[in-house]
């Protein structure tokens, strides 16, 4: 007979698995976008991102400087257009920065308040069995008391002083007494990222759900605006605001003053309007640069002023037009630049027909307080010595053929091309309130007077309440995290020569879980009435 071994048939262990490497890819990308680490840096490249918004002009802010920056760059200014630099803060990159940091935010504290509510909900852990190793320690004294009243003595100290305190009797008849405290310092942390969670989501919301607009207004009830889209300078809604959306409200200024030192530093501007929202009536109201006229939906902010000289033509014919042209400043002595266009001027009665070659314009300088010397430039800011320099064209002004351009200066196009020439002379005209000049074709110009504007921004924001508290609780938070310390107090109370009455022995040790310099005094406070006085009174620190 055969006899056959049957060997124990091993088992055959199968290879380890290997990880997915796009899972392991995307697993440790979001452990490194929601590290604090991560967080701080967005959050300063994000303060970076800011300062090209600050430097460059804004389209959201004023157009007209973008423009003026063109004139002044123009090899720069294209490049900073493509890159964004007028509108930083609609620009992709700086909202691909935007989006990371909020994400890395939310990552990074939701995790955290889960571990903090979980610590405050964990009692303190019981004294360790080797205190002497802990950084402070109170080598063991004697108490008159037995262990139980000693350590509920030492817990009513302990709660005193706000500590968490957690007693709890050993099996060999002692005690141990944990307390806790500085649990603030991680909740300081976390209001102050949620905080700023808040004010991402403020300015984030502001943007889709806001306004602004700019507008120069004149003082005079001929010079008034209502609240719409196509009486704005400049504008821009967000992206869920329609021109339907804007608030129905009418302004006009009827008075604005302004103060100057003897330096010619502004002191105080004060703009007085009658304003009607709705359906309602005009009432008046005044406000300032830090004051804002606050309405239904909208802020009316002051952020500029000057003067509008009033200049009357009259043509060939004997027709008289007046305007109203606000001349903008260019230095803080107020002296501005403006430009008055006449494009339907000189027609025909008989023919009731325009000759395009006839229109005219006055390019120049108005001075607030001219000087003696002649100099186009203005010695003080208020009206003492009103001067006004004009340069005369006649020809094709160019404002028929649609085309986009400054309000503020002639077309310099049809100047080189020769469609509209210089009449004046080499030297400007020079005028004073009440005075009149005559052109070489007997039209005549009339400075009749002055009229003062004020620059005001328009705008709503639905967050701004949103962002003040976020601020707020920010800065509390930040208080709270930068003086709060985590610290840990133990205290061991045994009973005497090993019985449970007559008198009890304190071990004590104390363990900061974050750079505290000032714990070795507090830990000395807590010991001291055990070492001192071998009792605990009440009250005593």
């Amino acid at each position: 007979m055969t006899i056959v071994e049957e060997r124990p048939a091993t088992a055959e262990v199968p290879p380890p698995r290997r990880p997915n490497p796009l899972w392991t890819l995307l697993r440790n990308s979001w452990r490194q976008l929601t590290s604090m680490r991560t967080a701080l840096v967005l959050l300063f490249l994000l303060a970076v991102a800011a300062i090209p918004g600050s430097y460059f002009p804004q389209y959201a802010v004023n157009r007209e400087r973008v423009s003026q920056y063109y004139t002044a760059h123009p090899q720069l200014a294209p490049w900073v257009e493509r890159l964004g630099g007028f509108d930083v803060f609609a620009s992709p990159w700086f909202a691909a920065i935007y989006l990371l940091l909020f994400t890395s935010l939310i990552g990074c504290v939701l995790p955290r308040l889960r571990d903090h509510v979980r610590a405050l909900r964990t009692v303190p852990p019981d004294a360790p069995k080797r205190m002497d190793r802990l950084p402070q320690h109170a080598p063991a004294t004697a108490r008159p008391e037995d262990p139980a009243a000693a350590a509920e003595s030492l817990a009513r100290m302990l709660r005193r002083k706000m500590f968490r305190t957690r007693v709890v009797e050993l099996p060999d008849g002692g005690f141990s007494v944990a307390a806790e405290k500085g649990y603030l310092k991680e909740t300081g942390n976390l209001l102050f990222h949620f905080a700023l969670l808040a004010v991402l989501i403020g300015v984030g919301f502001g943007h889709w759900y806001g306004w602004h607009g700019n507008r120069l207004l004149v003082a005079g009830a001929d010079q008034g605006f209502c609240n719409s889209i196509t009486q704005y300078d400049d504008s821009a809604l967000g992206p869920r605001v329609t021109a339907a959306d804007l608030p129905k409200f009418c302004l006009r200024m009827t008075d604005f003053e302004a103060t100057y030192q003897s330096t010619g530093q502004a002191k105080s501007f004060l703009a007085t309007v009658e304003v009607k929202e709705g359906s309602g009536a005009y009432r008046k109201a005044s406000f300032t640069v830090n004051d804002p006229l606050r309405l239904h939906h909208a802020n009316v902010h002051l952020i500029g002023q000057g003067y509008a000289p009033v200049l009357r033509y009259t043509d060939r014919y004997g027709v008289s037009q007046e305007k109203v042209v606000a001349f903008l400043p260019v230095d803080g002595m107020q002296t501005s630049e403006g430009v008055a266009q006449f494009p339907d001027v000189n027609i025909d009665p008989a023919t009731n027909k325009r000759d395009d070659q006839l229109q005219v314009g006055f390019e120049g300088v108005y001075l607030p307080t001219g000087g003696t010397d002649g100099s186009a430039t203005s010695k003080f800011p208020a009206e003492n010595n009103p001067v006004l320099y004009l340069a005369a064209y006649r020809g094709n002004l160019g404002l028929d053929v649609g085309k986009t351009g400054s309000v503020y200066a002639l077309d310099r196009g049809q100047i080189n091309s020769g469609a509209l020439k210089k009449v004046s002379g080499e030297r400007p005209y020079v005028l004073r309130p009440g005075e009149t000049l005559t052109l070489d074709d007997g039209t005549k110009l009339e400075f009749v007077g002055t009229r003062q504007f004020a620059t005001l921004s328009i705008r709503y924001d639905p967050t701004q309440s949103l962002l003040l508290v976020g601020a707020v609780l920010g800065l509390i938070g930040l208080m709270l995290s930068l003086f709060g310390h985590r610290r840990r107090v133990w205290f061991r109370v045994l009973p005497a020569n090993g019985q449970e009455t007559g008198g009890s022995v304190i071990e004590a040790g104390g363990l900061p879980r974050t750079d505290y310099p000032g714990f070795a005094a507090e830990f000395a406070a807590l010991t001291r009435p055990a070492a001192e006085d071998g009792h605990a009174e009440e009250g005593t620190p």
